[in-house]
């Protein structure tokens, strides 16, 4: 027999793609926690745990092949005996289980990303509908992802996300500021707000945009002092948002807006239902509405039939808006999505050139706009202490993907969790070192 079983069950989360997983794993633990279960997040070998459940990412090649290998680590794990139990949930599993299940026998079930209830029964716990909106947070304790809404309505034509999150379902505005209440309670002092599609929140529920309506009941959330807006939509954008977001000090004056692309047949065939002119006019629309707000976006390169010409449109124009903030990805060709049906005919030595170009064109703007800000001071919030730095951010970025702050520890000290003033002293491309004031 082996000696671990008789150990007291350890439940290890394991969280893999974007910010919702990590909601929907913080959830999970609120839930286990509350059935008397000791749960972890992503503890290192020594502190395991005997029982993995693995919160996977079906989203692209990249992130479906990260997810595959770690159930495979772990189903190998379990098959040596150093772990009892493999449980796999989330988007890979919604959309791929049949596969997997032929596939990696090894793992003992696999759960969808409606199926919470069902993976808590097979953990030994119950689900508890009183203890809505409460979570187990494994971010710094000064940051809370607030996820508003599950699912998209959309019809792009390269995206699976309906087909593993389904249609759009606001959370209401009730549950949102009681959640959000909690959070503050607990020390939290900035929210991100995040959904497969932030400016369609509402529209199930209130038969109409319900974005503003949702900020003006947070702000009034006592000591939440940062509310940062992730995931908009560029179609049907609702403006008084901008409106609240100028007056309001609490919401950064920060926007995540992912457009994908700009060249007018690219978007077409992606079912974006937008054009280059009217892309350019709302991001002129943002900036005279919020100046100095910083905007974030991703594009996607290799799109099917993306020629040569398309790319020097979308080259120009990144050069023309100067964004302070992007992403850029190569196009990953999605079985059960719109975009299957074409050829998948750029090159991916293409693809990839393409997506290199772009970020080093916005290598240099970043650079620039950073220079920009030495000699300014800025109010940052402190995230943690790494190495020889404490790290902050401004309001103009988001963890994780974009700017940090790097104070030197061993000249200052400024307090973990906490907002501090910072004189930008230099800069690079991504990165901004400080003193504070």
């Amino acid at each position: 027999m082996r000696t671990k079983s008789l150990k007291k069950n350890k439940i290890n989360v394991i969280t893999l793609g974007c910010s919702k997983n990590v909601y929907d794993s913080e959830v999970l633990m609120g839930q286990l926690k509350a059935s008397g279960k000791d749960v972890t997040h992503e503890a290192k070998a020594e502190d395991e745990g005997n029982i993995i459940v693995i919160n996977t990412c079906g989203f692209i090649d990249n992130a479906k092949a990260e997810s595959v290998n770690m159930i495979l680590e772990y189903a190998d794990k379990k098959e040596k005996g150093l772990v009892d139990k493999v449980f796999v949930t989330g988007c890979l599993s919604e959309r791929y289980r049949p596969d997997l299940e032929k596939e990696i026998p090894n793992v003992d079930q696999y759960f969808g990303t409606t199926e919470l209830p069902a993976l808590l029964k097979a953990l030994g716990a119950d689900y508890k509908h009183e203890l809505l909106g409460e979570r187990l947070t494994t971010t710094p304790k000064n940051y809370a992802y607030l996820k508003i809404s599950e699912g998209c309505d959309r019809p792009c034509s390269f995206c699976a996300i309906p087909l593993m999150r389904g249609k759009n379902v606001s959370q209401t505005i009730e549950k949102l500021v009681k959640e959000a209440e909690g959070l503050a309670r607990d020390g939290v002092k900035e929210l991100i707000l995040i959904a497969q599609d932030l400016t369609y929140y509402g529209l199930d529920l209130y038969k109409k945009r319900a974005l503003g309506e949702l900020l003006e009941a947070l702000v009034k959330v006592e000591g939440i002092e940062w509310i940062r807006l992730h995931y908009a939509f560029p179609t049907g954008f609702p403006m008084d948002v901008l409106e609240i977001m100028k007056r309001e000090p609490k919401i950064c004056n920060y926007i995540d807006i992912p457009l994908q692309h700009i060249a007018d047949s690219v978007l077409k065939s992606m079912r974006r239902g937008t054009t280059q002119e009217k892309t350019t006019q709302l991001l002129k629309d943002f900036r005279a509405a919020v100046p100095g707000m910083a905007i974030r976006t991703t594009l996607i390169v290799g799109y099917p039939g993306e020629t040569e010409e398309d790319f020097n449109i979308l080259k120009d124009f990144v050069q023309e808006m100067k964004f302070d903030r992007m992403g850029c990805f190569a196009y990953s060709h999605e079985e059960n999505t719109h975009a299957f049906l074409l050829e998948d005919d750029v090159p991916a030595d293409v693809k990839q050139d393409r997506a290199n170009e772009i970020m080093e064109l916005q290598s240099q703007i970043s650079w620039d706009l950073n220079q920009e800000k030495v000699g300014k001071t800025f109010r940052c919030i402190i995230d943690r202490k790494e190495g020889g730095h404490f790290v902050g951010r401004t309001e103009f970025d988001s963890p994780d993907v974009d700017n940090e702050v790097l104070i030197d520890a061993a000249k200052h000290y400024v307090k973990t969790g906490d907002f501090a003033m910072i004189k930008i002293i230099e800069a690079t491309e991504f990165d901004l070192y400080g003193e504070p004031v």
